[in-house]
């Protein structure tokens, strides 16, 4: 087994249009290492103005304690569903509140490969606002096209087993095929085949900042 690229983020920042996303594209990786460093989960809409998802911001609440992040840093906003664009400004300014107030190490929002227009409006904002900062792009599978994941982060089956008991506290989404256990983890041993690994986590590369430290060649 060759030598794991070794990433390090004592303040590490997710940030999703909508209840679920981050849990679906990330879960497996909160739950890897929501003990060892300061997590912040932002999602930007609470979804309350479509009357059939009068409880998806419960069940996501549920979902972020499963995953054992913080209530005080499981953050929900109250942007209107598929109308990001014509906010582009105002989601803009809040992460370069999040950038000022939270000072992230490592960033985590949706795929380039996201067709959605809330989606596709938070990958180019978060470019804009966290200059400097590493920035990845997970997968949210309902709404991608053509994702590959050129960044893999190794995840135990625990963590997989977290993920998919996080994604059930979603019962408003129990007809829908991409919660099903079985796709979560056959996701995660596909990830950890591209990687030579159990089970793996995996992102595309947005923005990587590096520095190379010859100390240890």
């Amino acid at each position: 087994m060759s030598q794991d690229l070794k990433i390090y983020g004592k303040r590490v920042c997710l940030i999703g249009a909508h209840p679920d996303d981050i849990e679906i594209g990330a879960g497996a990786l909160i739950a890897k290492i929501v003990e060892q460093c300061e997590v912040l989960c932002v999602t930007l809409s609470d979804n309350q103005k479509n009357p059939a998802l009068t409880n998806v911001l419960e069940e996501h609440r549920e979902s972020m304690r499963i995953l054992g992040v913080k209530p005080e840093h499981d953050i929900v906003d109250t942007f209107e569903t598929r109308k990001f664009p014509q906010f582009r400004q105002e989601i803009l300014e809040r992460m370069v509140r999040i950038q000022r107030e939270f000072r992230p190490e490592l960033v985590f929002v949706h795929s380039r490969a996201d067709v959605h227009q809330d989606h596709n409006t938070v990958t180019e904002e978060a470019l804009r606002a966290f200059r400097g900062v590493t920035v990845l792009g997970f997968d949210v599978i309902r709404s991608s096209y053509g994702f590959f994941p050129h960044f893999l982060i190794g995840v135990r089956e625990a963590d997989v087993e977290r993920k998919i008991a996080a994604l059930a506290a979603y019962h408003t989404y129990d007809d829908k095929y991409y919660f099903r256990p079985e796709l979560t983890r056959a996701i995660a041993i596909r990830h950890g085949a591209v990687a030579e690994r159990p089970f793996a986590e995996g992102f595309d590369i947005l923005r990587v900042i590096a520095d190379f430290d010859s100390m240890e060649c």
